[in-house]
């Protein structure tokens, strides 16, 4: 059970504790830039996919955007029961233009079949492009 204490030596302990906790965020931040900084590699297999509007290949997922995040959804082919986390996610997806502005691009991807997906998408009220 935590201490009860008297006001100033619970802000000593939470200033002790927010300097630890900024010198933690500065050091993610650190670490983040590095990684924005590794170089690239060229992707030379091609991928497929489809959607609504067809097969594409990973270029075509970027939509034209030069940033791409990829979410891979767990939902199998005839899969009773999807997982809850996966929707979780997907429930929480804000609206794209806002993504899209800064020039990039959100793409589920699932091993289930196209048809799947769109009941799926149906079914939740999603409207994020979903690929198999």
């Amino acid at each position: 059970m935590n201490r009860i204490v008297d006001e100033a030596e619970w802000l000593a302990a939470h200033s002790d504790q927010l300097g630890r906790e900024k010198a933690l965020t500065r050091e993610l931040d650190r670490l983040a830039a590095e990684r924005r900084r590794l170089p690239w590699m060229r992707v030379e297999r091609d991928y497929r996919f489809t959607g609504p509007a067809g097969e594409t290949d990973l270029e075509g997922l970027f939509e034209g955007r030069s940033q791409l995040i990829v979410y891979h959804h767990m939902l199998k082919p005839n899969d009773p029961a999807p997982c809850a986390g996966c929707s979780m996610v997907g429930d929480h997806v804000p609206h794209l233009a806002h993504l899209n502005a800064r020039d990039v691009t959100l793409a589920f991807i699932a091993r289930a079949p196209s048809p799947e997906i769109e009941a799926y998408k149906r079914r939740m009220g999603w409207s994020m492009p979903f690929y198999q």
